[in-house]
């Protein structure tokens, strides 16, 4: 280590602050992963990698410890305590093709830097994602903004060949208004939310994180859980160290929240039956037995039940 006669601050060797390339990213670089039908993720750039991550932490005491194993425990402890600025110090840009539809939930993540094709310049991309007749699903009854059972294959043939007949006839008209010299800012104004788009999507690994964190989630809507699931084996490859941790200790976590731990003491032993652990959480959340399970409810015993809490 050098030390730098004007700020007093311990810098790395130049030979140390070389641009850093993990063999993880590089094997991913320009290689697109499909997605549904005609989409795709690719790795364009990327900066840093776990050790950035752990010499970030360590600016605010030095040196610190250099041992890989070492550089692990570090990121662990980062990812635990919620100490993100460490993440962002790494980057990763994707270049992506994706239904408008999904893309309009992906961008309301507003930590990333986005560049997307303009149909106002260019023609609109004649790419529309199609739905296989098994895919079709039905509207969830516990949640207004999910889907639930898959609909049967006879329907969904159905679904889908009228779904082909209004993407070509809107693509037609599209190409019609275009060729007659409509403006292409007009021209695209009656294009499905099913069309194609592209864009880069430049964005902080702490921020990617917190996107994965939702997007993978089981909850989340099919569509752009294929994205996150494709963005995920990328990642993981990237920053293997720091993957780990949020593996560890956010997709695989369980957290209780007050009122839940109160829950826990309230109860005093476990396992619990699930009568039990239903009458004391209603009346814990001021929910009564004769009304619909309140949402917080319903959270509190999915958790308790996969933490073995709850008697067989």
């Amino acid at each position: 280590m050098v030390l730098n006669a004007n700020s007093g601050i311990q810098l790395p060797p130049i030979s140390e602050t070389l641009r850093r390339t993990t063999p993880g990213a590089e094997m991913w670089l320009y290689k697109p992963i499909s997605c549904l039908d005609d989409g795709h993720v690719m790795l364009v750039e990327y900066m840093g990698s776990d050790e950035s991550i752990a010499q970030a932490a360590r600016v605010s005491y030095g040196a610190g410890t250099k041992k890989v194993s070492e550089d692990q425990a570090l990121i662990n402890y980062l990812m635990r305590h919620r100490h993100t600025t460490p993440f962002e110090m790494c980057e990763m840009v994707f270049r992506v093709r994706v239904p408008m539809d999904a893309w309009r939930q992906w961008i309301r993540h507003r930590t990333a830097s986005v560049n997307e094709y303009s149909t106002r310049y260019s023609v609109a991309i004649d790419s529309a994602q199609k739905t296989d007749p098994k895919q079709w699903r039905s509207q969830a009854t516990d949640n207004k903004q999910g889907s639930g059972d898959y609909l049967s294959e006879e329907l969904g043939t159905k679904l889908s060949e009228a779904e082909a007949q209004l993407q070509h006839a809107a693509r037609d008209i599209y190409e019609e208004r275009v060729n007659s010299g409509v403006a292409r800012e007009q021209a695209r104004k009656d294009l499905p939310l099913s069309t194609y788009t592209e864009a880069y999507w430049k964005i902080d690994l702490h921020n990617l994180f917190h996107f994965l964190g939702l997007r993978m989630d089981s909850h989340a809507q099919y569509e752009i859980r294929v994205y996150a699931n494709a963005i995920a084996e990328v990642v993981k490859d990237a920053f293997p160290m720091a993957w780990q941790a949020f593996e560890n200790y956010h997709l695989n976590a369980t957290y209780l929240s007050g009122s839940e731990q109160e829950i826990v003491r309230i109860i005093g032993s476990f396992p619990v039956t699930a009568a039990k652990l239903e009458e004391e959480a209603r009346k814990f959340f001021n929910n009564p037995p004769d009304k619909k399970m309140a949402r917080e409810v319903e959270e509190l015993i999915k958790k308790f039940h996969q933490l073995n809490f709850v008697a067989k």
